[in-house]
């Protein structure tokens, strides 16, 4: 059971993890003049973000029986996981028609260039908000929830498959927050290529990540309705 259900979550975390706009906005924060206090509450911030999505779409899946299948029938489960399927693979195909053409640079969001001036306070709420505000991420911790409720019904356990899924899905920004702390100038110049690098292919990467995990979800959703 632990394997199946490592297998339904990684896919989603990695989908979460992978996130070059959350990447960039915590490389920024880590090249601020507070960034050994801002990194780590950024990091807190995206984790809590994460929990508590991951934990609504659990409850509520739990509350409404949703992973409950009736006797040779489809889930409520089933129906989200196809919808969910759906949903990222028009929003990958979003990305991608969105991309810039070969001849353009790619720009960041306006609302990037205030990231060097974050108090401690609003790097905090900052990785809150941009962790579980982040339709990408809606899209991913809702089906890991329903994933979660799943494997519950088949005897696995909640907390520490949810523990799982937040540590993996937090790991792109934990690895450059531990990475500045412990490895001064190096660090910050290997941030800032990938810095340069997710910015220059940011929708590109977005583009294919939704459609291939999409289509994973889309197949598990198809297979409780055949």
């Amino acid at each position: 059971m632990f394997d199946e259900s490592l297998g339904d979550l990684l896919p989603l975390a990695i989908g979460i993890a992978i996130s070059p706009i959350p990447i960039i906005a915590c490389i920024l924060i880590l090249f601020s003049p507070k960034a050994r206090v801002n990194g780590p509450l950024f990091l807190l911030g995206w984790v809590v973000g994460i929990a508590a999505v991951t934990t609504v779409a659990l409850v509520v899946t739990d509350s409404t029986g949703a992973a409950d299948s009736p006797a040779g029938g489809s889930s409520i489960a089933d129906l989200v996981t196809l919808i969910v399927g759906l949903a990222a693979i028009a929003l990958g195909i979003r990305q991608w028609r969105s991309r810039p053409a070969p001849s353009e640079e790619a720009k960041l969001p306006a609302w990037m260039s205030a990231i060097s001036g974050f108090s401690p306070g609003r790097a905090l709420a900052f990785g809150v908000l941009l962790s579980a505000l982040n339709p990408k991420n809606l899209v991913f911790a809702v089906a890991a929830g329903v994933a979660i409720d799943s494997a519950v019904a088949g005897g696995g356990n909640a907390l520490a498959m949810e523990v799982l899924f937040v540590v993996l899905a937090s790991l792109s920004i934990a690895i450059p927050v531990v990475y500045t702390l412990v490895g001064g100038e190096s660090a910050r110049r290997t941030l800032d290529g990938w810095r340069a690098w997710l910015t220059a292919h940011n929708a590109a990467v977005m583009a294919v990540l939704f459609v291939v995990i999409g289509a994973k979800l889309l197949g598990e959703g198809l297979d409780g309705f055949v």
